[in-house]
């Protein structure tokens, strides 16, 4: 039965991982893991989470399954961090919200969820897109199509050919939208262009399938999540994946949410009875631990507001570097202009230099990035900025 299966390549970033991990330079440096990590290199555990872990870990007095749907705090208090308690939609109880095992649960398991509504839909990605989108979606079997999104040399935002290909959209199909820090270039969406986007979804009939991984890694916790809450507050369907990974630091408990938003409340109730039949036939129930630290993080008025100034510290510093590396560059004499690196947000952008470039780097220098040249900025810090400036001055 498996003797003609053959052995796969490592996955690229995986692959990347194992190779700094065992490269003797001192100087190495990882621009390709996709997790958040301090001023010493760590990826630490909050405060306010490892308070949380405590609390949980004091007055747990079972290890029962919990409701494939997930724990009812955690899900509340998704919805008001995507939302905010006065949207509409919340108000009027037109969203049902699924625990999963991740951002990837939610993204896999609100892909299910389309084909089950509309098994001809088609569900349009970004180009670029996060490279894991592709087979989260079309291994549930939905079809997948392309829209025009950033331009590589330009280092912007192809906004006319987007909304020129999305015109293409039929009506039960989805457009999936990074909310926030798009991964892999850091480029988003205007608050304008948000608005000329949720037009089209109106008069076109198409469902928003909304990516938000990194909220309150951008500009704060409510300027990233405009564009979720302009889409549930104009149209009658959206689809919502959230992560916690990186916001909340909690990346190996696996804790995200699909979010649905329906015309009313029974629809939500309808789409919540069947995600939640979905995920039966998948996992049948998700994991506990992580998501009940969030939900006591996001319900308890110290514990949040302790959270919320460590997110501020994590954003502030991503910023920070983002500013400092064009900086460093530009002291080094670069021949080319980085400064749209300050302009972008999140975790990721595109460095903007070849593959074989990137392949010097990694070589010459033992700076890993993946071939496209996109860079973790969180790998950065005050110890390998001036040599990271200096070796990709080297190889322009």
């Amino acid at each position: 039965m498996f003797e003609e299966l053959e052995l796969l390549p490592p996955d690229p970033i995986l692959g990347l991982m194992a190779a700094h991990r065992n490269d003797p330079n001192p100087d190495k440096i990882d621009l390709g893991v996709g997790v958040y990590k301090d001023e010493q290199g760590n990826t630490p555990v909050l405060r306010s989470v490892k308070r949380a872990e405590e609390i949980i870990l004091s007055e747990e007095n079972t290890k029962s399954y919990i409701a494939p749907t997930g724990h009812p705090e955690f899900n509340q208090g998704v919805q008001q961090l995507l939302l905010g308690v006065s949207h509409p939609a919340y108000k009027d109880n037109r969203i049902a919200t699924i625990q999963s095992p991740g951002g990837c649960g939610a993204l896999r398991l609100g892909a299910d969820f389309a084909l089950r509504c509309n098994p001809e839909a088609t569900v349009w990605v970004s180009d670029p897109t996060w490279a894991n989108h592709i087979p989260l979606l079309g291994s549930a079997g939905l079809k997948l199509a392309k829209y025009p999104y950033y331009d590589a040399t330009t280092h912007q935002i192809l906004f006319d050919q987007m909304v020129e290909t999305l015109k293409q959209v039929k009506k039960g199909d989805l457009v999936l939208l990074h909310g926030c820090c798009h991964n892999p270039c850091g480029a988003d969406l205007t608050e304008e262009q948000w608005q000329v986007v949720a037009t089209m979804a109106e008069q076109q009939g198409f469902v928003p399938y909304i990516d938000i991984a990194y909220q309150g890694f951008g500009l704060g916790l409510d300027q990233d999540a405009y564009g979720v809450r302009l889409m549930a507050e104009r149209l009658p369907e959206v689809i919502i994946a959230s992560s916690c990974s990186k916001n909340f630091g909690i990346y190996r408990e696996r804790v995200g949410a699909l979010n649905i938003v329906g015309a009313n409340q029974h629809s939500a109730e309808a789409c919540a009875s069947q995600a939640a039949n979905i995920a039966r036939g998948i996992y049948s129930m998700p994991p506990s631990h992580g998501a009940a630290a969030v939900g006591l993080v996001l319900n308890n008025e110290k514990l949040r507001a302790d959270w919320n100034v460590e997110l501020t510290e994590m954003r502030d510093r991503i910023n920070a570097l983002r500013t400092q590396l064009v900086e460093k560059l530009e002291s080094n004499n670069a021949p080319q202009d980085f400064s749209f690196i300050a302009r972008q947000r999140g975790m990721f952008s595109f460095l903007g230099v070849t593959p074989e470039q990137v392949q010097r780097l990694r070589k010459e220098y033992s700076v890993y990035m993946v071939d496209s040249s996109r860079i973790s900025i969180a790998g950065i810090n005050s110890g390998n900025i001036d040599y990271l400036a200096e070796s990709v001055v080297a190889v322009l």
